[in-house]
């Protein structure tokens, strides 16, 4: 299916803009009233609403975490272009400031209308990113043991 395959391309520039920290291209698509959320108690956790929370959330992951890199495995696409779930399966690293690795597996989940998203949950290994956070922390990287941003 057409739809899909736009689908499933857009989600994949979408990691690749975050790869990249091109932040205003990453919310590109998000509805003004995007909910975001993100499960665990640590800076990157919580529940946030607007595209503009968003923004900032994707700020400080890219320099809580200034080298992650996403690697998207799988994306699974089902319903119709007035109502679409997409689920992106991936893998993430990246490289401490303590020098020690840092790797998480997790899943995406979007809601989309008619190539708008609208909704992005994200499932992951909360205490691994919790860890994560904690070393960059440890390092100096104060805004790693931030409150969440959440609106």
């Amino acid at each position: 299916m057409l739809y899909s395959y736009i689908v499933e391309k857009n989600i994949r520039q979408t990691f690749d803009d975050m790869n990249n920290h091109r932040w205003a291209e990453a919310v590109k698509a998000a509805a003004p009233n995007i909910h975001h959320r993100v499960a665990g108690a640590h800076a990157l956790a919580g529940e946030r609403r607007g595209k503009e929370a968003l923004r900032l959330w994707l700020e400080r992951a890219g320099r809580v975490l200034p080298n992650l890199r996403i690697k998207v495995n799988n994306i699974w696409i089902t319903g119709w272009p007035w109502h679409t779930t997409a689920f992106a399966e991936w893998d993430a690293t990246a490289t401490l400031l303590n020098g020690g690795p840092y790797i998480n597996r997790g899943l995406h989940v979007f809601t989309l209308r008619w190539g708008r998203l609208y909704a992005l949950e994200e499932f992951q290994d909360s205490q691994e990113a919790a860890r994560g956070l904690s070393a960059q922390a440890a390092s100096g990287l104060q805004e790693a043991a931030a409150k969440p941003i959440e609106s």
